[in-house]
């Protein structure tokens, strides 16, 4: 039996294998009052497809805790209570399909308030639906405006605004949390000391850099039921000091291992090992070029780590797991292009597809 498909246990919850679909942001939620945030039709037929297809635990995208804490006007969000229940048709959905069913708290910061991707992903003003964005410093990510520094009580209602969104994840049925401190957004914004300039206690040195970040999963493991996971998703470096002749002071992987252990001390139970997306720097080609940093912090901070980032080949997801460099892999791209790439993953590596007899029927 492959190891990839042996179950895993988180807490309580047993995932029944380690292939789990990324949290990759669809932006197809409706824009207006009223529908904003909501999940609809396509995202309930993209998320049971790929649980259908064999994945052990599906992510649901970036999901803003405010309004304007989403990336774009198009995507989900879990601000206010009449958003629940199209959640729990979509949760439901996924755990029918024999998926466990989590979902990324997100907030956008600096790189929020922008177009869909293949509409250029332009900032937007409030005619397009749009905000102004906030930030722990008054800098801009390139290429877009100067966001609002947030004040301290500003920062404390970011806080709240997550763990009342962890709230309603669990009235929805959701048996996984991921904090997404990663790619840019907020809270990798307060980590790195590139768009963090703060001078109070939540800039400067590292623990005041991660101070946000501790405080949200304190509010989100206060509320959030002590039997179900919590994950961390991280960038591990900002891919600025790999940068010849780049100098500046960034986020690294040896404050991403230090993270990670203040982390699992304050309640998250895995790291999701992203990077990038800080600034726009140069990033690697290669295929371990992500995968190796989570095997780092894996065996450096000693918390359950998951991979992801090019794992297309199954035999390449398998070694990971079976070389104990991580507990599990995030499939992204692989599953867009196949909905049932985890079935196919387990029949080349000699397991079993989950529904046997419908798989073999279309085979």
């Amino acid at each position: 039996m492959p190891k990839l498909f042996d179950p895993i246990r988180i807490r309580d919850l047993e995932v029944p294998n380690r292939v789990w679909m990324s949290p990759m942001c669809t932006y197809t939620a409706a824009p207006q009052q009223g529908l904003a945030g909501r999940p609809v039709d396509f995202h309930y037929s993209h998320y049971t497809n790929r649980a259908a297809g064999g994945v052990g635990l599906v992510m649901v995208e970036a999901t803003g805790v405010l309004p304007e804490g989403r990336i774009s006007p198009y995507d989900l969000g879990l601000w206010e209570d009449g958003q629940i229940d199209d959640f729990t048709r979509l949760a439901a959905g996924i755990r029918a399909n024999g998926a466990v069913a989590g979902i990324q708290l997100a907030h956008a910061g600096r790189k929020a308030s922008v177009d869909r991707p293949w509409q250029g992903g332009a900032p937007l003003d409030e005619s397009q639906h749009g905000w102004a964005p906030v930030a722990p410093s008054a800098l801009a990510f390139p290429g877009y405006p100067v966001p609002r520094e947030l004040t301290r009580a500003q920062i404390a209602a970011t806080v709240a605004a997550f763990a009342d969104a962890a709230l309603r994840a669990d009235a929805a049925g959701f048996d996984v949390i991921e904090i997404h401190a990663a790619h840019g957004y907020l809270l990798h914004s307060f980590l790195s000391p590139i768009s963090n300039q703060r001078t109070d206690e939540y800039g400067g040195a590292l623990q005041n850099r991660a101070r946000i970040v501790l405080e949200v999963i304190d509010a989100v493991r206060a509320v959030w039921p002590v039997d179900k996971p919590v994950f961390l998703r991280v960038s591990t470096t900002d891919w600025v000091q790999e940068n010849p002749g780049d100098d500046r002071d960034s986020w690294t992987l040896e404050q991403s291992v230090q993270l990670a252990t203040w982390a699992a001390e304050h309640g998250v139970d895995l790291i999701d090992a992203s990077s990038g997306g800080l600034d726009v720097v140069p990033i690697p080609r290669d295929r371990d070029y992500q995968t190796r940093k989570a095997a780092v912090v894996r065996s450096e901070s000693g918390v359950p780590t998951a991979a992801v980032g090019r794992i297309e080949d199954p035999a390449f997801a398998e070694e990971l797991v079976v070389s104990g460099g991580v507990d599990a892999v995030f499939v992204g791209r692989a599953l867009l292009r196949n909905p049932s790439w985890a079935n196919d993953a387990a029949l080349e590596l000699g397991a079993s597809p989950r529904f046997i007899e419908q798989y073999a029927y279309t085979l």
